[in-house]
């Protein structure tokens, strides 16, 4: 299948010595140009306490850029929705799909997003749903949703509002079987986030395509994929540059605060053990890094690993130019169509 669409996921990045606002006003001034660029999708994430990743709120952000876009979708990349309430998550969304019709996309997710005592701050008082409900909530939400709570439900009767003519597809976002047969249980589309964990996610996505069971929100099914790329003018150049995101990713590893983004700098001149830079050199293996022609035959390879016609690229750099670069060079090399 040729990969035809590209979108991004942004996690609004904090560089080393920059502010959160700063890392707010550049996802802003991202999803314009790639609305400009021709890209399909921009998906703002869902951190909580964090120092590195400014979106802890993606219902909060989606219509700032939908409303400063003009034909992209505009969604989350995920809501996760175990931290709330199924009805309040629907009415967010209706509300959303009110205000700009036909462009919002509701990503939903069953990770923290956080650490566990983060965690225990955002769950909804002392009823707070195990992440055993998780199907459940999303069954309630799409009941919600399409105006379909069941006969002895113990919220028939109620909707989410504002009700208006359409309502946006919810996609499961997740890295492992879990996530994918919910998706295909309830008719739902499906992301894999290939960025987290590409082990075996074909054979994921496969067994999401094998159950599907179609519904009244999808009659088969719909998947795209979330890959970490970056692209520079050169190959070194795209690896000097990845060198942040692969240190910053080591210190989370190592169970160490980040700063933030760190600086290439920074990034180049660490000295490392020889376990440390085994587990850079594996981040490497994983993202696809280099020239315009390079990340092509990369992302191309993986979209057709998966069988799918769509990526979602994130792309994380201590520089915001350096990351707008990256997009536009990726728009140039496939050809995306811009305003």
């Amino acid at each position: 299948m040729p990969l035809t669409k590209l979108g991004i996921v942004d996690q609004s990045p904090i560089r080393a010595g920059g502010t959160p606002r700063e890392a707010l006003l550049a996802t802003l001034e991202l999803a314009q140009a790639a609305d400009r660029l021709g890209y399909s999708r921009y998906w703002v994430a869902e951190h909580h306490n964090s120092r590195t990743q400014a979106s802890a709120t993606p219902e909060v952000l989606i219509p700032l850029i939908a409303n400063s876009t003009s034909r992209i979708h505009v969604g989350s990349g995920g809501v996760m929705l175990t931290h709330y309430s199924a009805l309040k998550v629907a009415e967010q969304f209706r509300m959303l799909e009110t205000l700009f019709p036909g462009r919002i996309d509701m990503g939903l997710g069953r990770a923290p997003g956080s650490d566990h005592l983060t965690a225990a701050a955002l769950a909804h008082g002392p009823g707070a749903l195990p992440l055993e409900a998780y199907p459940e909530q999303i069954a309630d939400l799409v009941a919600y949703m399409t105006d379909t709570i069941p006969e002895g439900h113990r919220f028939r009767g109620i909707r989410a509002t504002p009700a208006g003519e359409g309502m946006p597809i919810p996609w499961l976002l997740g890295s492992a079987y879990d996530s994918a047969r919910f998706a295909a249980q309830q008719g739902l589309a499906f992301s894999f986030a290939h960025f987290i964990s590409p082990d075996g996610g074909p054979r994921v996505v496969d067994e999401y395509r094998r159950y599907f069971e179609p519904s009244a929100l999808l009659d088969k099914p719909l998947v795209n994929v979330g890959v970490a790329a970056l692209c520079a003018d050169t190959d070194e150049e795209a690896h000097r540059i990845g060198m942040s995101r692969h240190l910053m990713r080591l210190r989370r590893a190592e169970g160490r605060q980040n700063a933030g983004i760190p600086t290439i700098e920074e990034a180049l001149t660490t000295e490392f053990t020889d376990p440390e830079r085994d587990y850079i050199a594996y981040q490497q293996s994983l993202a696809v890094e280099g020239a315009p022609a390079r990340v092509r035959e990369g992302l191309e390879a993986i979209a057709d690993d998966y069988g799918v016609d769509e990526l979602l690229v994130v792309t994380i750099t201590h520089s915001y130019a350096d990351r707008l670069h990256s997009y536009e060079l990726l728009a140039n090399e496939f050809g995306l169509t811009r305003d």
